[in-house]
């Protein structure tokens, strides 16, 4: 299983009720993603300056139990199924020091160019994608 990506949860991250704002984990899911392309070498940057870009298309989260200030975080992604211009990440987090599931999540994204239009993913980026 790849490595995950720890995150403190900091006061800023929070809602009135002192738990993480519901919306903030798709900020979360975002960093999980990017840095699993780039375990991978699959540079985000060098995607753009090529002429392609993955947009979400579709998220699903179930919150599981509450992450708080001060909480540590750590966020397990994986592949979970790879179409001709989609990419479907699974992705786990958890209260690092007591294990707690925090939610589970799977997130589509599109391949598209620089006209929004899908793209298809070149062989490489799928074996780059599908790299455990």
């Amino acid at each position: 299983m790849p490595d995950p990506l720890d995150i403190r949860i900091y006061y800023e991250d929070t809602d009135c009720g002192g738990v993480v704002y519901y919306g903030k984990y798709l900020s979360y899911l975002e960093r999980a993603r990017t840095e699993f392309l780039e375990q991978r070498g699959v540079i985000l940057t060098t995607l753009m300056q090529e002429g392609l870009q993955f947009v979400v298309v579709h998220v699903d989260i179930r919150y599981h139990s509450p992450a708080r200030y001060a909480d540590i975080i750590s966020i397990y992604s994986e592949v979970q199924e790879v179409s001709f211009a989609s990419i479907v990440f699974k992705h786990r987090i958890i209260k690092k020091d007591s294990n707690v599931l925090v939610s589970v999540s799977r997130v589509k994204l599109a391949c598209v160019g620089k006209d929004l239009k899908p793209e298809r993913l070149d062989s490489k980026l799928i074996a780059r994608l599908n790299a455990q």
